[in-house]
């Protein structure tokens, strides 16, 4: 809209000739004005339906300028209104650009609504307590939405954030269904493994993210039942991951990893509408690795024995003495791991309300199996709901939301991907002719056997807020938010006497059930009060509140042994002994008080300043609590007059910068007290206790402080945006296990320590809007995460248990090898650095190489093509790292164990260069070697990729095909092909021999009422 101004003297001149020319037509034009005034404001009926240019839009909200006449579209898109002649009408849509018509005497008008994709700064982002405009945040958050969401055939929300936001590195531990995550938000903060997880809200209410299970019963599968897996990717509206000290600061003790905000769906205004949603899919390991064959295998085997000077196979030796088929050349990762596991996800909801209350009811059910042999299953059943209502003043506000979920698991005792690549290609078949496990004379423990255990698992979850808000007046208003979690698991593992190899004469003396019953609930408190004011341009917002929250865990570990028939296993009752392994319950108290105020000042120079005085029962007496703080500061330099001028194509300018700390209080219960246990010894028939912790009254918080530097812009009307951030962490206060001397009974204490650990790095995101036409449209994304983390100081650390664990000025995730020096080409045994020169090989005094195995750095590459109604959507993530190479993780090549194909390439007489050394099945001087070479930086090799992470196509059956519903076709891919110099299986997860994530392509349909 263009600007006049006038000058005094134009002002006036004007002034009296309007003045002039009014009072000599005003007799003439008197009746007819009286009548125009009355026609003008004489109400009529208007009516009209709003699209988006093809389908009708429910729920835009139609207003009068300067009235408080307003309505919305009902499901087909259609609007009533009374308004008068020279009325405008005020049209808007989220997510729609706002369009005003004038009335003009018309009683129909039918409107087309355009998407305001590039409007990118107009977004609102939940920061936790409040919200605020993309534009004027402060702080560092990263934001995804349904609509990226619904893309991706995944089970877990934390999935759905893979490559998608920098500074979020997720990595999933396992191709299992129901299996868990590993979330690091700008790095690693503390040495213990456990305390490095994000604060995760949901609809307001903090939910655990620690793992459920037990040793017992969670077998050997690289991660425990995810919490986090209760949740219904389909029932998230959106996903803010709050980073800096600025965003994060008001979650005090809680916010030092980051803070992951959640918000599940909301009903809308319009007619009630039904939808259901239903997919089905398939999933297969990615690839496999190149194993030796029979003719292989059975050449190394023999060479082997050739050099260890054997001539007479030995009896045990069964793939060479004659017992099993020379000529039998099984694929076991095909017979294994080469099943199709399926995926079934049905979704049904129904939702509407009027401008006063809206509602939400959703249902899903969502089935994943394996690609193991067997029955083995995941399955999940939820329930939502949410109703949203506002008095008729509008002052007063409730949000209440409800969620239910069961889930039920059946896996396998032992994650077998292992057993498919060692187990010699002639062993033989699983299964004997009858469909009984072959144990073929107890001459090799069959993998299949694992598969008769199974781990079951019955797992509830609720999880509900209410949220309620008061209009004072004045610019007050008075909140307050009420939450409760309540999360049960049964949790067992079976170990059938079928499991056990005949041979080794274990009978149902040997058959094992451990049970696990976990019970968690929580409930929080939160009123506040909060407060804004503007004027002109310029405004403040206050807040203040409090947290009241208690938590109750209790866990039960037991374990039956000896059942007289397998069937009896879940009674254990039938069982020849049964005792208790462990029993524990906890209390957590936390209790805080919080406060921000925001300034915003002519709408281009912002201050956020919060504080939090925090409280938690986990510490000792006098350091139970502490304060934390930050501040944060934005120039909207795109808003200055002489940017809008001389740099026209910078549609938005931001400079912001923020600095404060957070704590840390991921230390589980009573570990400042001196607790006991029983001993399991008893004294004149009383059981006897014995110390299991000793008192540290100075146990307190670790502390991080967090700074960030960060440019936002956006060109060409955001056609264009881009943001550049610098970060850097601090945390300190280190709890460590502390050495004790031996004098007090304990190796160590669990204390603070003036350990520091640096993160620092770059993030870097971009968005692109390149095509934007009527009918075609191309977006692309992109971000980018540098990190550098890095251990600064640890006083004390030579004489301590972390010696080999850590190193000043290098990352936490490290691992000490020896540096391998290449092959004798005499005896074709591996060589390595004698560091010290001594002579003697030794993993104090020579394992002195460092190497790195977290990410250096990674990102993701997304695409958005559109073409009239179907539209093609896919991800890269790529990520640059090191890990073990699975080629060298097995076992002594020689021994009767499968090695990769490229092991064939070896040392067989003096003057040979290998690369691998000589084949040996027993020889004590090549077994040394061998181990040193899996101990050596030999054995670490590039683990980066680039993975097309996820592909999404989408068809919207035009509207005259359905009549009365609209139809969405679709297919989705996940995890479709990796690119990478890895030599394992999958080198997203570090740990080896374990089932990495399948691909997964569904197809399903969407169907609206």
């Amino acid at each position: 809209m263009n600007n006049f101004s006038f000058t005094r003297g134009g002002k006036a001149f004007c002034f009296l000739f309007l003045m002039g020319t009014l009072l000599s037509i005003s007799p003439v034009l008197a009746n007819n004005s009286i009548r125009q005034s009355l026609a003008s404001t004489q109400q009529h009926q208007i009516q009209g339906t709003v699209t988006d240019g093809s389908n009708p839009l429910a729920g835009v909200s139609i207003s009068i300028k300067g009235k408080s006449n307003a309505t919305v579209t009902d499901y087909n898109g259609h609007y009533t209104l009374s308004a008068s002649t020279d009325d405008i009408l005020i049209f808007s849509y989220i997510g729609y650009r706002t369009v005003t018509v004038p009335v003009q005497g018309r009683s129909t008008i039918n409107i087309s609504l355009q998407e305001s994709e590039t409007k990118l700064q107009e977004v609102k982002i939940n920061a936790g307590y409040y919200s605020v405009k993309n534009s004027e945040r402060t702080g560092s958050i990263s934001k995804i939405t349904s609509k990226d969401i619904e893309k991706q055939p995944v089970s877990n929300v934390l999935a759905t954030m893979q490559g998608r936001m920098a500074g979020v590195n997720i990595t999933q531990n396992t191709g299992m269904p129901g299996g868990g995550f590993s979330v690091e938000i700008r790095g690693r903060n503390s040495l213990r493994e456990n305390g490095n997880n994000p604060l995760y809200i949901i609809d307001g209410v903090p939910y655990s993210s620690q793992d459920i299970g037990s040793s017992f019963t969670s077998g050997n599968l690289p991660s425990r039942t995810n919490p986090l897996n209760s949740i219904n990717p389909g029932d998230i509206a959106s996903i803010e991951v709050l980073k800096d000290a600025d965003a994060t600061a008001i979650y005090g003790s809680r916010g030092a990893n980051g803070v992951v905000l959640i918000t599940t769906k909301k009903g809308k205004i319009g007619k009630t509408a039904f939808m259901v949603n239903y997919q089905y899919g398939l999933g297969q390991v990615t690839r496999f690795m190149d194993l030796m064959n029979t003719q292989q295998y059975l050449a190394m085997r023999k060479e082997a024995f050739a050099n260890d000077g054997v001539t007479s196979y030995p009896s045990n030796a069964y793939d060479v003495n004659g017992t099993w088929d020379p000529n039998r050349n099984a694929n076991w990762q095909q017979e294994l791991l080469g099943g199709t596991a399926t995926y079934t996800n049905l979704q049904t909801s129904v939702s509407g309300g009027s401008a006063q209350t809206q509602f939400l009811l959703s249902g899903s059910y969502n089935k994943e199996t394996t690609v193991f042999p067997g029955d083995f299953d995941y399955a999940r059943a939820n329930g939502h709901a949410s109703v949203t209502h506002e008095s008729e003043n509008k002052k007063f506000r409730i949000n209440f939301t409800a969620g239910y979920t069961v889930q039920s698991s059946g896996l396998p005792i032992l994650d077998i991907t292992r057993n498919a690549i060692t187990l010699p290609p002639n062993a033989p078949p699983l299964y004997d002719a009858d469909g009984n496990i072959n144990w073929a004379d107890g001459t090799f423990d069959n993998p299949a056997a694992y598969l008769e255990g199974e781990i079951k698992s019955e797992t509830s979850d609720f999880i509900t807020n209410a949220l309620l808000s008061y209009d004072l007046g004045l610019g007050f208003t008075a909140k307050s938010s009420l939450g409760y979690t309540d999360l049960r698991q049964e949790q067992k593992n079976l170990l059938p006497s079928d499991i056990y190899n005949p041979a080794y004469g274990m009978g149902s003396e040997s058959t094992y059930a451990y049970a696990n019953t976990i019970d968690r609930n929580s409930w929080i408190i939160e009123p506040q009060l909060s407060w804004n004011y503007s004027r002109g341009t310029s405004k403040i917002e206050a807040l203040a509140g409090g947290t009241f929250q208690q938590q109750q865990s209790s866990q039960l570990v037991s374990s039956s042994q000896g059942f007289a028939s397998n069937s009896q296993m879940e009674n254990p009752a039938s069982a020849a002994v049964y005792q208790i392994e462990s029993s524990d319950k906890n209390l957590y108290k936390y209790q805080a008080f919080f406060a921000r105020v925001n300034f915003n000042w002519r709408g281009k120079y912002l201050m956020n300043l919060t504080g939090r005085r925090d409280g938690s029962s986990r510490f000792g007496p006098g350091r139970q609590f502490a304060s934390f703080g930050a501040v944060g500061a934005a120039w909207l330099f795109g808003e200055e007059t002489f940017i809008k001028t001389h740099v026209p194509f910078l549609s938005f300018g931001k400079l912001r910068a923020s600095y404060g700390t957070t704590g840390n209080d991921q230390i589980g219960d009573y570990q400042y007290l001196d607790t006991y246990s029983s001993s399991g010894f008893t004294y004149q028939g009383i059981a006897g206790m014995q110390p299991t912790r000793l008192f540290n009254p100075d146990f307190g918080w670790e502390t991080n402080r967090k700074l960030e530097f960060a440019l936002e812009a956006g060109f060409l009307n955001d056609r264009l945006s881009a943001t550049a951030g610098w970060f850097r962490n601090r945390s300190s206060n280190q709890l460590v296990g502390i050495p004790l001397p031996g004098t007090t009974g304990f190796s160590s204490m669990q204390a603070n320590l003036d350990a520091e650990v640096e993160n620092s790095g770059l993030e870097l995101s971009l968005r692109a809007v390149i095509v934007k036409q009527e009918n075609f449209g191309w977006t692309a994304s992109f971000n980018l995460t540098d990190l550098e983390n890095k251990l600064l100081s640890f006083p004390g650390l030579e004489t301590s248990t972390y010696k080999e664990q850590y190193v000043i000025g290098q990352p936490l995730n490290i691992v000490k090898v020896y540096q391998y020096t290449g092959l004798n080409a005499a005896t074709g045994a591996y060589q390595f650095k004698d560091v010290n020169g001594d002579g003697i090989l030794s993993a104090a005094d020579d394992k002195k190489t460092i190497r790195y195995l977290s990410p250096e750095y990674y990102g993701g590459l997304e695409n958005q093509f559109r073409h009239g109604s179907l539209q093609l959507d896919f991800l890269f993530q790529f990520v640059k790292q090191s890990n073990y190479n699975e080629n060298y993780r097995t076992s002594m090549p020689g021994t009767m164990v499968n090695q990769a194909a490229g092991v064939t390439e070896h040392w067989q007489q003096p003057g040979d260069t290998g690369p691998y050394q000589a084949y040996s099945a027993a020889n004590g001087a090549l077994r040394a070697a061998s181990t040193q070479f899996f101990q050596s930086d030999a054995a670490i090799g590039d683990a980066s990729y680039i993975r097309l992470k996820n592909i999404a196509l989408s068809y919207d059956v035009p509207k005259s095909w359905t009549k009365n519903f609209s139809c969405k076709l679709n297919l989705q891919g996940q995890n479709l092909f990796t690119m990478s110099p890895y030599k394992g299986m999958d080198p997203e997860f570090k740990y080896t021999g374990y089932l990495p994530p399948l691909r997964i392509v569904t197809t399903g349909v969407q169907l609206t009422f």
